[in-house]
């Protein structure tokens, strides 16, 4: 570790580097960034982007006292280093180390918890205008990535912190990414603005150099406010920030320490909400990152030196989900996919090159996603919606008034369910099962294996119902000697026996198969539940009746996922002297961590519930 970042143990130290320090300080954050990831896989691309932005926030903003909102937050990396955990950050996203996202439980300059996008203006506008209720004196700042923007909670919070007053700032990281490229109105609007520096430019100058006249200098400028219109008429034809409260600044270089910092001055010489445009390059000063942005976006360890993955990627759920969808396409011409701005991680590249009309990327901007494929199936086309878990979340309302009230036939593939990983709370898909289960109209299944999602898929998109399929991140947990065709509410016998019955549902079928392999004088009966719902009660009851013992084993929360459906049906059936103990995960947030440590943790590995059940 060289001299300079040596030197910067905390913001404090970062103000006192003169600007060539800080662009040696930028290069050696870049190096350290590249290491550590390189190892531990993570967010490369935005983080390498947003360097010198960060130097420049943290010299000019008197954090942690000044708060700074990171939107989404996988971008925080710089931030982390330069505010006390440089010394931790090679444990980043590891199990028990920092987060790669900001906590609020880990240092006092990150002010919010965030991971999901456009949530930051919205929770800036909060603070700003509980500071000024308080009559406090601080500054708060969102950063906000133009493909956040593309969000809608986003867009109603710029509408909202436009007509405040309040001082507020609002950066606009323009990289023209988000994960996939861009799509939609908005980046189009920006990459508008990006070649007009003209306008911001020349507006300023005349309104300081007339507001110095005397006696008539401020007529003047008044004037020119009433003229204004017909001159943004003339160069930038919807000067959307302004029009709606914002005062506008840039573009600015994002990789100009110098400009940034000038530019961050001004804006806090301007009173209400001002909206700073910064436009960066992802993956900026490595060339891998540079010109594949959207593979570094989320990687795991590579070579730092070729940037290729140290492990070759294996067959997992979501390419056999995005080949599956491609051979049923090719049949049916009233299939199409449906993306919010993941595209590649859904596993729908392939589907996307053969099928370019027939593939609907709406942005980071779930909610629409959800009402678009409800008016595509009323009008009778077959939608394919592949959204992660953590994501769906954001697209509730959708889901009950344009779905399932009306039972539109969709199919929505539930990407990510589970436990996710490294990523931690933000991202663990844990909750699916239990906020759709008391849904009506819908159905709910989880694949044990390829084959499984494969002809789950089959099934859905000719169900004629709204049809929820949702399957983990990565591979499959167990080689099943056969998979028998779908039928609606019916589960799996995959062994029988009179000890004790094993409902198991998605991926933990796999580990249900291992439990039993780790009790051979047992005689245990499992069950692949399949569909949450409609649940196959007649099986499970007669299974129920015959062992009288009975556990149940998801990735989900307990809390309204298969173990609470077993136990209503027990109870409904007036079942008496019978023993049900749950599996899953009760009540909580999970940290992050690679998947075996975290369900080893949660006593969810195989050897933790074989050992429990011996010792019952």
């Amino acid at each position: 570790m060289s001299n300079v970042l040596e030197k910067v143990k905390s913001p404090e130290d970062l103000r006192k580097l003169s600007l060539e320090e800080k662009k040696i300080l930028a290069k050696e954050i870049r190096e350290l960034i590249i290491d550590v990831t390189s190892k531990n896989g993570g967010h490369v691309a935005s983080n390498l982007g947003v360097v010198e932005l960060t130097i420049a926030l943290h010299s000019v903003f008197n954090t942690p006292k000044d708060k700074i909102i990171w939107d989404v937050g996988h971008q925080c990396y710089v931030h982390k280093i330069l505010t006390g955990r440089k010394e931790k950050f090679a444990t980043i996203r590891t199990f028990k180390g920092i987060s790669g996202f900001p906590k609020i439980c880990e240092s006092e300059y990150d002010s919010f918890n965030t991971g999901h996008s456009s949530t930051s203006i919205s929770v800036a506008t909060g603070m700003a205008r509980a500071r000024d209720v308080q009559k406090q004196d601080y500054e708060v700042i969102a950063v906000i990535g133009d493909g956040s923007l593309t969000g809608g909670m986003a867009i109603e919070a710029l509408n909202d912190s436009g007509s405040s007053k309040t001082n507020l700032k609002v950066i606009l990281n323009d990289n023209e990414m988000s994960i996939s490229k861009n799509v939609g109105g908005i980046p189009l609007y920006l990459s508008k603005l990006r070649t007009k520096t003209g306008y911001t430019r020349s507006n300023r100058k005349i309104k300081e150099i007339t507001n110095k006249i005397p006696v008539i200098g401020k007529p003047i400028v008044n004037f020119a406010h009433y003229t204004k219109q017909l001159i943004k008429s003339a160069i930038l034809p919807n000067m959307y920030f302004e029009d709606i409260g914002f005062t506008y600044l840039g573009p600015v270089d994002g990789h100009d320490i110098k400009k940034l910092e000038d530019m961050l001055e001004r804006s806090k010489r301007i009173k209400g909400p001002v909206l700073i445009h910064v436009v960066t390059k992802k993956g900026k000063g490595y060339e891998p990152a540079e010109k594949n942005p959207d593979r570094f976006h989320g990687i795991s360890a590579y070579n730092k030196e070729t940037g290729e993955p140290v492990k070759t990627k294996t067959k997992d759920y979501s390419k056999v989900f995005g080949d599956k969808l491609v051979e049923l396409a090719k049949k049916d011409e009233k299939i199409v996919a449906i993306t919010a701005a993941m595209k590649d991680g859904t596993g729908l590249t392939d589907f996307a090159k053969q099928f370019p009309k027939r593939i609907f990327d709406v942005g980071i901007a779930e909610e629409h996603a959800m009402g678009l494929i409800a008016g595509m199936a009323k009008a009778g086309l077959k939608p394919v919606f592949a959204v992660y878990s953590s994501f769906l979340q954001r697209s509730y309302d959708q889901i009950v008034h344009d779905i399932a009230l009306s039972s539109i036939p969709v199919t929505v593939c539930i990407d990510r369910a589970g436990i996710v990983g490294n990523d931690g709370e933000t991202h663990q898909g844990l909750f699916d099962l239990s906020f759709l289960s008391p849904i009506p109209n819908i159905v709910i299944m989880a694949p044990k294996n390829f084959e499984e999602l494969e002809k789950m898929l089959e099934f859905a998109v000719n169900a004629e119902k709204p049809a929820f399929i949702r399957y983990p991140r990565g591979g499959e947990n167990y080689k099943f000697e056969k998979v028998e065709n779908i039928s609606l509410g019916k589960a799996e016998i995959l062994q029988e026996g009179t000890d004790l019955s094993i409902i198991a549902i998605g991926k933990m079928v796999g580990t249900a198969k291992k439990v039993a392999e780790m009790l051979p004088d047992k005689k245990i009966e499992i069950i692949n539940a399949r569909f949450l719902k409609p649940l196959d009660e007649k099986t499970i009851l007669k299974s129920i009746a015959k062992t009288k013992k009975v556990i149940t084993i998801e990735d989900n929360l307990i809390n309204g996922g298969l173990g609470t459906a077993i136990i209503e049906l027990a109870n409904r059936s007036k079942l008496q002297n019978i023993s049900i103990d749950t599996y899953g995960y009760n009540d909580t947030f999970v940290e992050h961590g690679n998947v075996d440590q975290l369900e080893d943790k949660y006593g969810l590995s195989p050897e933790k519930i074989a050992k429990n059940i011996e010792d019952l």
